[in-house]
């Protein structure tokens, strides 16, 4: 699929590309065929307005004192046609023609003469005809067009190749371009199908559980007391699955935005105090101590509830992963615009691999705590949280003390506070 899109992607940006060529390389060569024949006219009238000497084109119209002019002669036929239609006299940009020269001229004036417009292009000649009337007849005035023919020819096969070249430029560039564009959608799906993987690999182990309790509750070979140790499982098993798939919705839809989020000022300061009170008996009974360090009056701009989850989620992280006996440090500085919000644990140094892993889903460091409730989910649902509030979160493993820290907009003080 992946191979598909890329292709896809390659093939309408070689389209809009080879559109955009077509069409500038088709305006340069028809304002350039237009300027040819403005110039070709042009010359036309001006070798018909020429009575006494052959028509040449001056290189230098106005030259300064001291400064050689140079004639360049034009490769055009004037024929003076009688009334009557026959040749009077013929002139070129080489000087008069003498008599007998204009041999065969007789059928190519009656040509000219026949034509319907007064100015054209004969292509079996390959010349450029210009008619007018005068008061002794007619004067037909004809240009070679072999420089003007190289001219575009010349155009056209360098168009060729510079749009040969450009495509093939626009052909490397679009296929990198590609795998650059498709590299989120391929990191999504890696991640879809990891989440899935993950996902079934979580619902498999209490799923067996369940079989296994349900058929050896089926079997007469156990008394009453086995029988119930069979439902208990069945029922233990059973919530935690229920939680899996509560954690799994909750988190599909706050990644989907489907959850209604309020947003109001609020004080985070109050927020953060009220959040920590029901972690303080776990964490004593865990044998933890919690602390608490708060700047007072920090404001932010957001949703109470899911701001409260993040700080439930990151706590409960925090007492699940900590040392006995050890600390867990919750605090609130504010810094200018920004507050930081961070959470610190004494426990078991996290690898700096590990570190951006954790708010995947279903990722856990410590492997060996997948059975203890945690499945990995609580930090994927907290950084779409932060996300939405338009702050960043990130963990920190030094010495012994993991740290969460999310930082988010803060609100201005108010004067007086």
């Amino acid at each position: 699929m992946l191979k598909r899109l890329r292709i896809k992607f390659v093939c309408v940006n070689m389209a809009i590309v080879l559109a955009m060529l077509a069409v500038i390389f088709s305006l340069v060569l028809g304002s350039t065929r237009r300027s040819l024949e403005r110039e070709s006219l042009s010359m036309l009238r001006t070798a018909m307005e020429q009575r006494e000497r052959p028509f040449f084109l001056r290189e230098h119209p106005e030259s300064g004192e001291g400064e050689a002019e140079t004639e360049i002669s034009l490769p055009y036929i004037r024929i003076l046609l009688n009334p009557q239609g026959e040749i009077d006299r013929v002139e070129g940009s080489a000087g008069e023609w003498t008599a007998g020269e204009e041999s065969g001229l007789d059928g190519l004036a009656a040509t000219v003469c026949a034509m319907r417009e007064d100015s054209g292009v004969l292509p079996d000649y390959g010349l450029r005809y210009l008619r007018g009337a005068t008061p002794m007849g007619t004067t037909v005035v004809l240009l070679d067009m072999s420089s003007e023919t190289r001219t575009m020819q010349s155009l056209i096969r360098s168009s060729l190749i510079v749009g040969a070249a450009g495509v093939a430029v626009f052909l490397l560039i679009s296929i990198l371009l590609a795998r650059w564009a498709v590299r989120p959608v391929e990191n999504a799906w890696r991640s879809q199908r990891r989440f899935v993987s993950d996902a079934s690999h979580e619902l498999k182990t209490p799923l067996t559980v369940i079989m296994t309790n349900a058929e050896l509750l089926q079997s007469p070979d156990y008394d009453a007391p086995a029988r119930a140790r069979f439902t208990e499982n069945i029922v233990t098993m059973s919530r935690q699955m229920r939680a899996l798939v509560e954690r799994l919705l909750e988190l599909a839809r706050v990644e989907n935005g489907a959850v209604r989020t309020v947003m109001e000022d609020l004080d985070l300061s109050a927020l953060c105090a009220e959040a920590a009170l029901p972690f303080e008996p776990l964490c004593f009974e865990a044998g933890l101590t919690l602390e608490t360090e708060i700047t007072p009056g920090v404001r932010v701009h957001g949703s109470p509830a899911h701001l409260r989850q993040v700080i439930e989620i990151m706590l409960d992280n925090a007492r699940k992963y900590a040392d006995g006996e050890g600390s867990v440090t919750l605090r609130l500085r504010r810094s200018g615009n920004k507050c930081a919000l961070s959470v610190a644990n004494d426990g078991p140094p996290i690898a700096p691999e590990d570190l951006p892993k954790l708010f995947e889903r279903f990722y856990r460091a410590d492997k060996a705590r997948a059975r203890d409730g945690s499945y990995g989910l609580g930090l994927a649902i907290a950084r779409q949280i932060v996300t939405d509030h338009r702050g960043s979160i990130r963990a920190e493993s030094d010495r012994g003390v993991n740290t969460f820290t999310v930082t988010l907009p803060a609100l201005k003080e108010e004067s007086g506070s």
